[in-house]
């Protein structure tokens, strides 16, 4: 064997390292078409409600949250229809101006209450709630009228009542249009007897 012959001999064939940019290639490949057929159904993607969601048309008369002028909203994430960075956007309220007065449960006195809504969408849920006010009243006078009086006496009770509140009239206002959006129920004054 000449030196020409004993040089090729001891140099290492390439084919392996061939081999394994192959396979590195194909893993990469894969994981761009499952990444990429994730992002096209829109997994793992924050939502906001209000949005279209990649692929899906927009409602134009859906509401869209409202962010302050300093917030970029497409940076916030949104649970349940609420946004988690709440101070992040612009927040409405709106009394109803009639109070609200029902018998307790078991004959226990009386409940006599003002309260206001809030939301942090456009205009458009204050409108829905201005023209559903009645089916609103009716489901706030439902809720009253189940309550135990030495429940809601207390604070942790009120609070019990304005998180059932607030879900009364987000289920009004989702059968008759669709869409919630009241983040909260205030209360404006509150006598019991």
């Amino acid at each position: 064997m000449d030196d020409s012959e004993a040089a090729t001999a001891a140099k290492p064939k390439k084919k392996s390292g061939k081999l394994i940019k192959t396979v590195m290639g194909v893993i990469v490949l894969g994981g761009l078409a499952a990444g990429g057929a994730l992002y096209a159904q829109g997994a793992g993607l924050i939502h906001l409600p209000g949005t279209a969601a990649s692929g899906e048309k927009e409602d134009p008369n859906e509401p869209k949250l409202v962010p302050r002028e300093d917030a970029d909203p497409e940076n916030f994430e949104v649970v349940d229809g609420r946004p988690v960075e709440a101070d992040k956007f612009q927040v409405s309220y709106y009394p109803i101006e009639e109070k609200f007065t029902s018998n307790l449960r078991d004959e226990g006195g009386f409940i006599q209450i003002g309260v206001g809504v809030s939301t942090y969408y456009d205009e458009r849920v204050l409108q829905n709630v201005e023209r559903h006010e009645m089916a609103l009243r009716s489901a706030v006078l439902m809720q009253l009228a189940d309550q135990d009086p030495l429940v809601i006496s207390t604070p942790k009770g009120k609070l019990a009542l304005k998180t059932r509140l607030t879900r009364a009239v987000n289920d009004v206002l989702e059968e008759k249009e669709g869409f919630g959006g009241i983040d909260d129920v205030y209360f404006t004054s509150f006598v019991m007897q």
